[in-house]
């Protein structure tokens, strides 16, 4: 398994913005072609205005298999484009981790 990490930036102010147009337009298109979702956050301290997800895949040919799937379709092109419109992104970045051997064996106690 791997795990995409990424990371937004938003310009101060603008996140709550970006939050309810991801809610409304992309979250139902990441969770039909990316089926994943680790986990979705936002900073609350630390490095402010961040919002981070995390997404996990089999390895990397199924991530680009997934991604590519969802950036051939039009709804994923039309919300991208609407954020684009509402430019409240101001950085973006994404990781590519994989577990350590100790964390791939750990079995959480019922």
């Amino acid at each position: 398994m791997i795990v995409d990490l990424r990371i937004y930036t938003c310009i101060p102010n603008r996140m709550g913005e970006f939050v309810a147009l991801y809610e409304a337009e992309a979250w139902p298109i990441q969770k039909q072609y990316l089926g994943n979702c680790l986990g979705w956050y936002t900073t609350v301290e630390g490095a402010l205005n961040s919002v981070v997800h995390l997404w996990g895949y089999a390895d990397q040919g199924d991530r680009e298999k997934r991604r590519s799937a969802m950036a051939a379709s039009p709804e994923w092109q039309a919300y991208l484009a609407k954020a684009a419109q509402l430019g409240a992104i101001q950085h973006m970045e994404n990781r590519i981790l994989k577990p350590t051997g100790f964390f791939e064996a750990f079995k959480p106690q019922a």
